[in-house]
């Protein structure tokens, strides 16, 4: 039994007078088509909290329906949320790590308050003089990285389904733009569309079509 993430690192923080601690992970870092999202989440030092969030984990490992039901719960107990994104073409133009840190530097940007310290998944490192730790696999370790790990989710999902009504051909509301067969198959048949990352190379791409 995989055991859920828990406030062990907010709590060593707490205690060591850091009072306002964000917890910071991406979706759709290795998605060929759509934006990064990094999600933010700052939760409160509140004894009930584990319990009231109950069942939040590592996004991969929940439902949608899990995910859409904990998303609303998560932004009605944190002290402050954001969502930072980096499109597709940003991600072809300075590549995938920078544009990363770029959507977390815009979710630092659109917080309503200040973060005295960030705890962020292992491969997101915003570059900022906010003191930070990063944690491998942070979102089965720390909650709060959890909770962002599923505003990050839930909200490039909706995205991902908006952007089908565009490009109904490629099924991004099934697959959200990860490399599947069904995906692989329509950008071979079809080229890519203008929400493909180019620089994502693909065996199975035959043409070189664009469609807008």
């Amino acid at each position: 039994m995989i055991r859920p993430p828990d406030l062990s690192f907010e709590k060593n923080l707490w205690r060591g007078g850091f009072n306002l601690i964000a917890g910071l992970d991406e979706a759709g870092r290795g998605a060929l088509a759509g934006p990064v999202t990094v999600g933010l989440v700052l939760l409160p030092n509140l004894a009930h909290l584990v319990r009231a969030l109950s069942g939040v984990r590592d996004s991969k490992q929940m439902t949608p329906r899990q995910r859409e039901q904990r998303a609303a719960t998560i932004k009605s107990v944190a002290q402050a949320w954001s969502l930072g994104w980096a499109d597709a073409d940003e991600i072809d133009s300075i590549g995938i790590s920078a544009a990363t840190r770029l959507a977390a530097e815009r979710a630092l940007a659109a917080l309503t308050l200040v973060p005295d310290y960030l705890l962020t998944d292992f491969l997101l490192k915003p570059e900022t003089e906010i003191p930070l730790t990063s944690l491998v696999k942070g979102d089965q370790k720390s909650l709060s990285i959890a909770a962002a790990s599923v505003l990050a989710k839930t909200a490039r999902d909706e995205f991902m389904r908006n952007l089908h009504e565009k490009f109904p051909a490629y099924g991004f509301s099934r697959h959200k733009g990860y490399g599947t067969a069904l995906h692989r198959e329509a950008i071979g048949r079809l080229g890519h569309s203008s929400a493909h990352r180019r620089t994502f190379q693909i065996r199975l791409m035959q043409s070189s079509k664009t469609i807008r």
